[in-house]
């Protein structure tokens, strides 16, 4: 079977909630790869290096799926309850922010992280981590979305 032909068979057996969650975790899992570096960096300079080893592309890839959210969540016709996705457009939004932020050398890569996995339970059908992440990058008791 060519390579291909694997893909489209995925695409096919695959529900748009799995697809979601398999793409959340390669995400998170290449964020995650680099966190233990990342937090022992000493300064800018050792997480410039650190995002040039492959942690930029993957905060961009993160930053472009959640862009892709929330433009889904935004078109008409979507069938998530309002609430929700105004919940998960604030998120991407605060994701972006984010993700810019680490790409520039600053924090919040475990918080990406941590907002992920929570999302990829929420589509494996768990409940939140209790120490979710709120907004402006703190933890916090409460649930997220």
């Amino acid at each position: 079977m060519s390579i291909n032909a694997y893909k489209r068979t995925i695409r096919e057996s695959e529900t748009p909630r799995q697809i979601e969650a398999r793409v959340f975790a390669r995400i998170t899992g290449g964020m995650s790869v680099h966190l233990e570096a990342w937090n022992g960096a000493g300064d800018k300079a050792e997480r410039v290096a650190i995002l040039a080893q492959g942690l930029r592309e993957v905060v961009s890839e993160n930053r472009a799926l959640w862009v892709r959210l929330q433009n889904d969540l935004s078109r008409e016709g979507n069938q998530l309850p309002a609430a929700l996705r105004a919940n998960l457009i604030s998120l991407s939004l605060w994701v972006d922010r984010t993700c810019g932020e680490v790409i520039g050398g600053g924090n919040g890569l475990k918080a990406l992280i941590d907002v992920n996995q929570n999302i990829m339970g929420g589509l494996a059908g768990q409940s939140p981590a209790p120490a979710a992440v709120d907004l402006d990058g703190t933890q916090s008791h409460a649930q997220a979305v």
